[in-house]
């Protein structure tokens, strides 16, 4: 299963209306990160979970979510986090 694939899985458990992942790997080739097999990623997600909540904790439920992904597949991850309505 691709690295995109395990997200949207973990990520599903945040009930997103919007899910969008997109690869930057490429744009970061022999960055030491990607030496050791972890990807960039750009993460959009629309949930009604983060109503209310300031964006550090909207941070942490998703890294929450990822789990392992974070130390292991995930090298950097970009995120932009909204509850619905505020996108």
């Amino acid at each position: 299963m691709s690295t995109i694939e395990l997200m949207q899985e973990r990520l599903a458990s945040l009930q997103p209306e919007v899910l969008e992942i997109g690869d930057d790997s490429a744009k970061h080739a022999g960055h030491e990160g990607a030496k050791g097999g972890g990807g960039h990623y750009d993460l959009t997600i629309v949930s009604p979970l983060f109503d209310g909540k300031l964006t550090i904790a909207r941070h942490r439920m998703i890294y929450n979510s990822l789990g392992d992904l974070m130390q292991t597949r995930i090298h950097a991850l970009s995120i932009r986090a909204f509850a619905p309505g505020e996108l």
